[in-house]
């Protein structure tokens, strides 16, 4: 059949299990099967990016969510229609971005981070007049695994319509678990 390699288990007295993984191979694999719950390692946890591909207008003094039709990942599936439902308990950090495509306006341009269809967090940036104002909204925040989710709204007050620029480098919505619950 071949060689087989031993595995301690080595006990910290608080109910903690350690694996100490031999020494003498090169290349092995582990296998830890769940009794309960989900074994989470930093290749499998939950992440997403999306971006707008197309330009998209934001009337005045109205909240408008963002349409990301386009992923870059979406490790877990649990991205659709410019939302994210994660299927993993935890606390995820978001990051929402979003640029002002039009220029030579004023006022205010805020980006929410929806959880649940209600703000939630908020970012708030003065616009300068120029084209390319960018408000960045990161948060950490706590996601179910079950029915929680979120999307990405842009509210802005310059008086008129203003379009939002389609790129994947500043207009973008993202995430990760960094822990699970």
């Amino acid at each position: 059949m071949g060689d087989f390699m031993s595995i301690v288990l080595n006990s910290s007295g608080g109910g903690s299990v350690s694996i100490v993984e031999p020494t003498t191979a090169s290349n092995f694999t582990q296998t830890l099967p769940a009794s309960t719950g989900t074994v989470m390692v930093s290749g499998n946890m939950p992440a997403f990016s999306a971006y707008n591909s197309t330009t998209q207008s934001i009337s005045n003094a109205t909240d408008t969510k963002i349409t990301y039709d386009t992923e870059l990942f979406d490790t877990n599936s649990n991205f659709a229609s410019s939302r994210f439902t994660p299927t993993v308990a935890g606390y995820y950090q978001i990051i929402a971005s979003v640029r002002d495509g039009t220029g030579g306006v004023s006022g205010q341009l805020i980006s929410y981070i929806y959880l649940n269809g209600g703000n939630n967090k908020f970012c708030v940036l003065p616009l300068s007049g120029a084209v390319g104002t960018t408000t960045v909204c990161s948060a950490l925040m706590y996601m179910n695994g079950s029915t929680d989710f979120l999307e990405h709204y842009v509210r802005q007050s310059s008086g008129v319509s203003m379009n939002i620029s389609a790129s994947p480098n500043t207009t973008f919505f993202s995430g990760v678990l960094v822990r699970a619950a």
